[in-house]
């Protein structure tokens, strides 16, 4: 309606729209059937709307031979998507970028005042630019401020993390559980000391020796023989010979039953 020159079908259309979009997650809520699928849903429907708009919007102006206008439209379209991909990834990261005067509710609302004011079409619009841009800026400050603070004291963020049982990271809140990756951001070696981790498993292996000497412990443990300190050289052979001679025992004895 907006591309075609129907300005006033296209501002009722949009004033329609724009309630569902503010009900449609309180309707869900109450009705119990909100979830993340309809986040998602909701949230990708609105960029198409986005889209959709502000393109009927330019392409109201390009075929008014009006480009410097249309032009300004794309460029509302495309700050209006930065803030959107702000929040996102800030929000990715453990950052908070809400806020602004020219959020998505906001930019509709001068896109109503844009098709309805004939008479201020135009500044309206410059306006809207200014405003939006100004919003993608400011939002883009505060992220890079939180980002810059949370920099400079990475090992704390860690370290309240792995106490917590929590994953931030110098970044913020993340799903990554690699302690690989913690080691890295610390620059200490704490986090290999967890049960589990490939260092902890080396140097476990380091204590113990090779194979045959765990194999020597266990079977000394089992039949109550020593097999490293407390005897001779003599003695530990004749004990490891009669310790193998009682392992062979024992397979034969499984084997036969």
């Amino acid at each position: 309606m907006i591309g075609s020159g129907l300005l006033y079908l296209g501002t009722v259309l949009l004033i329609v729209g724009g309630l569902m979009d503010t009900l449609d997650g309180a309707v869900a809520k109450a009705g119990g059937t909100a979830s993340a699928r309809g986040a998602f849903l909701d949230s990708v429907a609105d960029r198409v709307a986005d889209a959709l708009l502000f393109g009927g919007l330019a392409y109201y102006f390009a075929s008014r031979r009006h480009p410097v206008e249309a032009l300004a439209t794309v460029g509302v379209l495309a700050a209006g998507s930065v803030i959107s991909y702000e929040r996102a990834k800030a929000e990715s990261l453990g950052f908070q970028a809400r806020g602004g005067l020219m959020e998505r509710a906001e930019r509709l609302i001068g896109l109503g005042c844009v098709l309805t004011l004939h008479f201020a079409m135009v500044p309206i619009l410059w306006a809207l630019l200014v405003l939006t841009l100004g919003t993608a800026v400011g939002r883009f400050l505060r992220v890079w401020r939180q980002a810059s603070a949370a920099e400079a004291h990475p090992r704390a963020s860690v370290r309240h993390s792995v106490a917590g049982r929590g994953t931030t990271s110098r970044f913020g809140h993340s799903r990554v559980h690699s302690r690989w990756r913690e080691l890295r951001e610390t620059g200490s070696a704490e986090p290999w000391r967890l049960s589990g981790a490939p260092g902890a498993r080396w140097r476990n292996r380091r204590r113990s020796g090779t194979l045959s000497t765990r194999l020597r412990g266990v079977l000394g443990a089992e039949l109550g023989v020593g097999t490293r300190h407390g005897t001779s050289g003599g003695s530990r052979a004749g004990e490891r010979a009669r310790a193998a001679r009682a392992f062979r025992r024992r397979m034969d004895d499984g084997r036969s039953r």
